[in-house]
């Protein structure tokens, strides 16, 4: 008798830390975590979080004359070439009149892409817009410059490259007080430009930052007097 209660003393004495180790809420918690990688749920993704790329400085916007090229992968009957009507606008089949003046060729994609979602069950199409012909980038150069006139560069330029496209200042040209008349909305702005520190002798890099070197919007009108 004496010898099984022994016997079962001991039993209990072995079973006893597994089964205060099992119960006990902090030693269960002592042990390492498994990541949810590890235990088999997906990772976290960090993408919707991620800000959208935002635009480089200097990316053409399109303009009211420019002529765009339209593709819609795989879509033959929805490839075309379009020109931006004067009011800004382009007509797109299956999507109707889009307002594209002032938008980036991505912004522009995006608003075909979303015009078109009605007219697939599945994804729509790699839609590319692309300026084919910037014609509508157009600006005036007027005044005491050796050749005036408008222009179309097909790119932005600054104040200083548009005198260049008009020849250069004549011989009087008051460069201290050069004008920039600016379209903005139903209002006219005007700016002024001291360009005449960078034609003097013996000019240096900190004249470049005194002169207001702006750039050219379509539509400007430059005035050396």
């Amino acid at each position: 008798m004496r010898r099984f209660l022994f016997s079962i003393g001991i039993f209990l004495l072995l079973i006893a830390p597994a089964a205060a180790f099992q119960g006990d809420p902090a030693l269960a918690t002592a042990q390492p975590a498994q990541s949810p990688t590890a235990a088999g749920a997906a990772p976290t993704a960090s993408v919707a979080t991620a800000a959208a790329p935002a635009p480089r400085a200097g990316a053409y916007r399109i303009n009211a004359g420019d002529e765009l090229e339209i593709y819609v992968w795989g879509e033959e009957r929805l490839q075309r070439q379009v020109k931006v009507l004067p009011d800004g606008t382009i007509a797109f089949p299956l999507v109707g009149k889009i307002v594209a003046q002032g938008y980036l060729p991505s912004e522009v994609e995006a608003m075909i892409t979303n015009g078109l979602r009605d007219q697939y069950r599945g994804q729509v199409p790699q839609v590319t817009v692309s300026v084919a012909q910037p014609s509508g980038m157009q600006f005036s150069v007027m005044g005491r410059v050796r050749s005036p006139g408008t222009f179309t560069p097909g790119r932005y330029v600054n104040v200083l490259e548009a005198l260049s496209m008009a020849g250069g200042p004549s011989e009087f040209a008051n460069l201290d007080n050069v004008l920039i008349i600016r379209k903005s909305g139903d209002e006219l702005r005007t700016m002024r430009v001291r360009l005449a520190p960078l034609f003097k002798m013996g000019g240096d890099s900190s004249d470049i930052a005194r002169a207001n070197i702006l750039r050219i919007e379509t539509g400007d009108t430059v005035i050396v007097p």
